[in-house]
């Protein structure tokens, strides 16, 4: 049996974890002036007027409000010059206002009025403005109506969002150390006949002890259905001998954590030991190649190498990896930028990603190991420690 997988019982291994938010400070006022600070400096060398935030990750990192996103506008006008001003509902006033995290002038409108005739006003002139580029239609075709010029502003928030500052590091480090705990827990205690639908719940109550509001996400796959990357439709029950792919994350302050641990239930044969290890050297191979200055699609291209130097792809073709070998990481679970063909971004200190060139034999199963790295001065550096061994995938022997 493949160490630390089985053994324990649910509430046993609920009992192996402990609270890991001891300690973690949320981003400060300081940090979110100095990310305004910067968009302006941006702003002002493209010759554009301002920045429109809507509700959603750019408006949290910029402004560290927090508001779902609906129908009705909320967001923030960031200008090249001068203060920040929110735009709310009337009748949301208070609430906006009690979590406004920086100061700025709040400017309502109420139900029967148009909130993008408001943002015009506060937009004087034939100007160019960036639009946040998770804007919904809705509200481009409003903006466009009431006559303003827009620009997508993908470039401006990638430009600040993919530097990752020490304190959004350190949060993203205790959340990624909460999910490789309750990886391990996890694979403690499964069994024969259990529902990949039980595992679920299980790891949503496992984050929740060691402190996280439950998953962010989860995907439990066994046998076949590893081989689908995001899952299939109904549950899977184990048996001996299956592929088990976990990839499962949880937020801290917002920032997210995306591991996947894959491992055979029972003893793996010749060909999974094989594809395992195959796996594991070209995730390591991705990790090798990112250095800084260098292009960000060095690292897919690393991976691929050691795939189709054992018998996989080539490209995206299967049995071998039919996606990017990695995406970029903070307040959203996949941003920029990616470690995929074509991505000529300079890998520099600060961007964060995942490291997943995901085997898929179809048919018959999906190995993926994921971990992810941060840039530095010296390099890059694992969040968590890549899987040990086929036989031994969390190293509880090493």
């Amino acid at each position: 049996m493949t160490i630390g997988v089985g053994g324990l019982s649910p509430e046993a291994a609920l009992q192996t974890l402990q609270p890991m938010m001891a300690g973690v400070q949320d981003i400060q006022p300081a940090e979110y002036q100095a990310r305004i600070e910067k968009v302006q400096g941006l702003l002002r060398a493209q010759g554009l007027a301002g920045l429109l935030l809507v509700a959603g990750t750019n408006l949290r990192y910029f402004t560290g409000l927090r508001w779902r996103a609906s129908e009705r506008f909320v967001g923030a006008l960031l200008p090249a010059e001068g203060p920040l001003q929110y735009i709310a509902p009337a009748f949301e006033r208070g609430t906006v206002e009690e979590l406004l995290m920086l100061p700025g002038p709040l400017h309502t409108w109420e139900e029967h009025e148009s909130p993008y005739a408001l943002i015009r006003r506060l937009v004087p002139g034939p100007v160019l403005l960036a639009l946040d580029e998770a804007a919904p239609f809705f509200v481009v075709d409003g903006l466009q109506h009431a006559g303003l010029v827009l620009r997508n502003a993908h470039d401006l928030t990638a430009e600040c969002r993919m530097h990752k500052s020490p304190a959004e590091l350190a949060l993203m480090q205790r959340a990624f150390d909460m999910t490789l705990a309750v990886h391990r827990a996890t694979a403690s205690m499964l069994h024969a006949g259990i529902r990949s639908d039980e595992v679920e719940a299980f790891i949503d109550q496992a984050h929740r002890r060691a402190g996280a509001a439950g998953n962010s996400f989860v995907i439990v796959l066994f046998g076949v259905a590893s081989s689908f990357p995001h899952g299939v439709k109904e549950p899977q029950v184990l048996k001996d001998g299956d592929m088990v792919l976990i990839d499962t994350g949880c937020y801290v302050h917002g920032y997210s954590s995306d591991i996947t641990r894959s491992y055979v239930f029972g003893t793996p044969d010749a060909e999974a030991r094989r594809l395992w290890n195959l796996e594991k050297a070209a995730q390591a191979a991705a990790f090798a190649a990112a250095r800084l200055g260098q292009p960000c699609e060095v690292a897919d291209a690393a991976a691929r190498q050691v795939l189709e130097a054992g018998g996989l792809g080539p490209d995206y073709a299967l049995p071998g990896l039919p996606h990017r070998t990695g995406h970029g990481i903070g307040l959203d679970i996949h941003e920029r930028p990616y470690l995929v063909r074509g991505e000529r971004t300079p890998l520099a200190p600060g961007m964060c990603f995942s490291n997943e060139p995901m085997i898929v034999v179809p048919g018959r199963y999906g190995i993926r190991l994921e971990d992810h790295f941060y840039m530095t001065e010296a390099g890059p550096r694992w969040f968590t420690p890549p899987a040990h061994a086929v036989d031994d995938p969390f190293g509880l022997q090493a």
